[in-house]
């Protein structure tokens, strides 16, 4: 029996010994919790105002974005008038030679078939006139 009992007393104080460091560690964690809690509310501070910062911090670059970006756009649209003005140009420029071209063309054409007209004439006449010969 002796034995028996001295496993009673080994696991029964065991048993004391682990509730008891169950219980300072809930008595240790609580503690940590309070002496951690300004630290938090420190923390939680130095957040928000490292925020608030560099929202005011912020605020002149994004207002000098927006204006540097409205500039831009007015140069841009500069150049897009420009641009639609040469190409305007271009085009008009395109439509006089080939109208220069069409006319052009159209003269040599009609030369051409004049010349060939009065060649044809020409030839035809010399036909009868040979022909008219010979009878």
């Amino acid at each position: 029996m002796g034995v028996s009992s001295f496993f009673k007393n080994l696991f029964g104080s065991a048993k004391e010994t682990a509730t008891d460091l169950a219980n300072q560690a809930e008595s240790t964690i609580e503690q940590a919790k309070e002496a951690a809690a300004p630290y938090v509310e420190k923390a939680e501070t130095f957040a928000e105002e490292t925020i608030a910062k560099a929202k005011e911090a912020s605020e002149p670059i994004l207002d000098s974005a927006a204006e540097y970006a409205h500039q831009a756009k007015d140069i841009v649209s500069e150049y897009v008038e420009k641009a639609s003005d040469s190409l305007s140009d271009v085009i008009d420029t395109v439509k006089e030679k080939a109208s220069d071209l069409t006319n052009d063309t159209k003269t040599i054409a009609s030369e051409t078939v004049a010349d060939v007209s009065e060649k044809t004439e020409d030839a035809t006449n010399k036909v009868i006139d040979e022909t008219t010969d010979k009878e």
